[in-house]
């Protein structure tokens, strides 16, 4: 089992239901987000294009990509359909004593696209 770093996010008191913020941890980019009063942490890059989803939207449970429109469930990571192949990497926030802690694997996992999935081949003339 790969390590684990457990790194403080600061105080998200003052961040509202349906706010996000990004946060550095680890070797990861998080966006870190409000609804309804829970902390979810997810990571800051839309599978499909490698855009920041940060500077998407946030509807309910719902984070959109700005590129494309992929949705991602921001509990889970699991993505709503194409364009993204698949879902982005969730991490568990802890909030307690005013301060909030995400705990994220030491070193980032590579990104592999999922094997029951087509492989497409573009050729060109």
């Amino acid at each position: 089992m790969a390590e684990a770093t457990v790194v403080p996010l600061g105080d998200l008191s003052g961040l509202s239901d349906g706010q996000m913020r990004t946060c550095a941890a680890g070797p990861y980019e998080l966006l870190v987000c409000r609804v309804k009063g829970a902390l979810y942490a997810l990571e800051d890059r839309c599978s499909h294009a490698e855009t920041t989803l940060s500077d998407g939207l946030l509807t309910g449970y719902s984070v959109v990509c700005p590129r494309h429109g992929a949705a991602f469930d921001v509990r889970t990571g699991e993505h709503a359909g194409p364009p993204a192949w698949c879902g982005v990497p969730t991490f568990a926030v802890v909030e307690a004593a005013g301060t909030a802690t995400v705990e994220v694997p030491a070193v980032r996992a590579p990104a592999v696209p999922p094997t029951d999935q087509p492989q497409m081949r573009f050729r060109t003339r």
